[in-house]
């Protein structure tokens, strides 16, 4: 006799973040709820606004400045020439609030520009287009995508790929985020041709963030809190509860020559030319880029 057949719903996917206090869902027809839920743009980094206001932006510029003082004393776990390159912007005693102030100029300026390049001369607004990476979640489960209007098949045969850009490009090419390419979430040729080619009009335009040259660029804000907490904990003596080098772990490859470079060595590298890698993604990376090694990066074994 054969035994009887049970099905269970075994959870493995991912939990969607809230937002707010907006619903996360509505139902329509019964087997099609419309779900909403955060969207993290591909190859682009804006500033964060994760200060919330601008009495905690003013205590940030406060700990950048110790981390600065910690830096020069020797007491952060840090590489001299990373250090080098950064303690101007920590130096500048508000890198909190220009972090602060950079993230909501570019949040208002995603929100104006996503209403009017989906607004139409007559008709109804256009829809959507996102285009997901392949693995389609990050670690705080917020969809990876490429988002841009969404374009009649005749709109695409007859307007050039530069001239309808997805949103993630007009950050980029308006100076309102560093591009922050991770492989293997990689833009195709043409796609990447174009987002460097804006990176670095912006930049040396000083338009955006790059109209400070002192800001750091979000990814350095994250590692630079990270940083702070961590040096802290060692000053106060106390136990850590991770490695002392875990505020920073990606590696970066130059785009023009394919060499793959340590953690803290990517400021040699123009920001439009900084491919990131996580050490997960190192060996599958290396051998289908036929990247090299830097010496420094052999010498460290």
């Amino acid at each position: 006799m054969s035994e009887p057949v049970q099905i269970f719903w075994a959870p493995a996917g991912a939990s969607m973040p809230p937002l707010g206090d907006q619903p996360l869902v509505d139902v329509t027809d019964g087997d099609t709820p419309n779900l909403r839920m955060p969207v993290r743009m591909l190859s682009v980094d804006t500033p964060e606004v994760t200060a919330h206001n601008t009495q905690r932006a003013a205590e940030i510029d406060d700990e950048f400045t110790q981390l600065a003082e910690w830096i020069r004393k020797g007491q952060a776990p840090i590489d001299t020439g990373l250090a080098e390159f950064l303690l101007p912007k920590l130096d500048t005693g508000r890198a909190g609030t220009l972090q602060f102030q950079q993230g909501q100029a570019a949040s208002a300026f995603a929100k104006q520009n996503i209403t009017k390049r989906l607004a139409r001369p007559n008709g109804p607004p256009r829809t959507i287009f996102i285009r997901v990476a392949d693995s389609p979640f990050d670690g705080n489960n917020r969809l990876l995508a490429y988002v841009a209007p969404n374009y009649t098949e005749k709109e695409r045969r007859e307007i050039p790929k530069h001239l309808r850009p997805t949103f993630n490009l007009d950050l980029i090419a308006s100076g309102w985020a560093a591009p922050f390419v991770i492989y293997p979430s990689v833009p195709s040729a043409d796609d990447l041709a174009l987002m460097i080619q804006a990176a670095a009009t912006a930049r040396t335009t000083g338009l955006g963030i790059w109209a400070e040259p002192d800001a750091l660029l979000a990814y350095e804000y994250r590692a630079m809190e990270d940083l702070f907490r961590i040096t802290r904990t060692k000053v106060r003596d106390e136990p850590l509860k991770v490695h002392e080098r875990s505020w920073r772990e990606r590696y970066c490859a130059d785009m023009r020559n394919r060499v793959l470079h340590g953690p803290e060595d990517y400021f040699g590298i123009d920001p439009e030319y900084r491919l990131w890698l996580w050490p997960q993604d190192l060996r599958d990376a290396v051998g289908r880029l036929n990247l090299t090694p830097s010496p420094r990066l052999v010498a460290a074994g």
